[in-house]
Formats: structure tokens, sequence, C-alpha cells
């Protein structure tokens, strides 16, 4: 039986966002701008993945989501996409040790149909070897997309209605919300999108309906703790009211 998540505290207005979901974005653009190949983008932008990760358990957050490949980037040219499968396989053969050291739990969302036997294999040996640990949660989003995800939530609760495992009556946000890949985790608070890019490109459209955005200028290959630290200090300035009342303005 999986371990069940824990249930964030209910913070201050100095404590870190619970949940930090990040569009890792600019990689090939980094590299562009410096006369370097796409792949040395990519090799750049897994280092700052590390950084990134030692920072948030540092800072307390508890749920890092991270948009590592799409399930749109496998129209990518070939050798591209080759690269960055050789990037995941090593960042797990690399880092897995020292992340469950560290306390840090993987879990992978997306759709792992048709994926290669070795890449599945490893998300799976991932999973399983942190799959006690609390420190901190990686969630790293795989072949993913909202909209898929969505729709396979959708097929799945179709399925169970046909079959009679649940009335079409019953179904509701809460029964598709535990359908999706993320069922169990909360919410992202914040929302980060490198390169200035703003948009979510198919990213956790349903999870973010109440999260607050920042878009950040640099390219994530120069994502660092500053950067993240000032990301969760324009966080700490805005206030979430989740479709409520703002008291003090009236709206």
């Amino acid at each position: 039986m999986p371990v069940p998540d824990l249930v964030p505290a209910k913070g201050d207005d100095t404590s870190p966002p619970v949940h930090v979901a990040i569009i890792m974005d600019g990689n090939g653009r980094w590299a562009a701008a410096r006369g370097l190949p796409r792949a040395e983008g990519h090799r750049r932008g897994v280092e700052a993945l590390r950084k990134t990760v030692r920072a948030s358990s540092d800072l307390g957050i508890q749920y890092l989501t991270i948009f590592s490949f799409s399930a749109e980037n496998w129209t990518r040219p070939a050798q591209e996409i080759n690269d960055l499968m050789t990037l995941v396989k090593r960042f797990v053969r690399d880092d897995l040790a020292d992340l469950h050291k560290s306390g840090v739990r993987i879990r992978i969302i997306g759709d792992r149909t048709g994926l290669d036997s070795e890449i599945t294999g490893l998300i799976a040996h991932a999973e399983m070897l942190t799959r006690e640990n609390r420190k901190c949660t990686l969630c790293v989003a795989f072949n993913y997309g909202s909209r898929q995800e969505i729709a396979r939530a959708a097929r799945k609760l179709a399925e169970d209605s046909v079959s009679g495992n649940i009335d079409p009556s019953q179904i509701d946000a809460e029964l598709l919300e535990a359908q999706l890949d993320t069922a169990g985790i909360p919410d992202p608070d914040l929302v980060i999108r490198t390169s200035g890019e703003q948009r979510l490109s198919n990213f956790l459209l349903w999870q973010a309906a109440y999260a607050e955005f920042v878009f950040m200028p640099i390219y994530w290959p120069d994502f660092d703790r500053a950067a993240l630290e000032e990301a969760i200090e324009e966080f700490h300035r805005r206030e979430r009211r989740f479709g409520g009342v703002n008291a003090r303005a009236g709206n």
C-alpha cells in the first residue's frame, strides 16, 4: 500500500509556498546566445535543476514539480530528443542516490505508454527506492501534457460508469481530480516560468487554477537559489483570494 502524501501545514505570510512548479524554459536560447550547441544548454539546465532541488529542500518547500519533457516535445529533431533522453538517464543514475540520501521522494507524472523500457525501468526504480522519503517530493512531469492527462482521467471515469462502478451523476471535480496523475499532491501555490515567455504550455492546467504565476526573464540554465528566492518574495507580495473577496480593498 502506498504511503499517503503529507498533509501540508498551513503557513504564515513568511513561510515558503508548499508546492512550487517550474517550467524550465530557455535551454536552447541560452546556448544559442553563447554560440554553443543546444545539447550544452540542456546539460547546463540539468545543473540548474540540481541547484534548485537542493535550494527547495533547504527552503522548506515540500513539493517541487518540474516540466522536464512534454508530450509535444517528441516533435523536436531526433538528435535533440536523443540528447534529452541521455540526460534524463544520466540524471537518474548519477543523482538518485544523493536525492534518496537527502530525503527526497521522486514521483513521475505523465503518460508512460510506449516509452523506452530503459526509461520506464529507471522511473519505477526511482519511485520505489524513494517512496518512504518525506523531506521533499520532486515531481517530474515527463512525457506530460495536461490536456492529455485530463482526457485520460475522463476516459477512466467513463469506463467506470459504463462498467457500473459509478453513477454518472456522482462525477464531480473531486472525483475527476482523483484520477489525475497528481492525485494526492496539493495544487501548486506558485508556478515559475523562465525565459520571459508567459504561457502555461499545457502544464498543470487543472492544478494551477489558483496558483500565483511568476515569469522570469532569465533562461533556465541561469536559474539558481537567488532566482528561486526572488520568485518566492514576489509570491509573498501577492494576495491570494481563491475567488473570494479582498477584505481590505472590497473586491
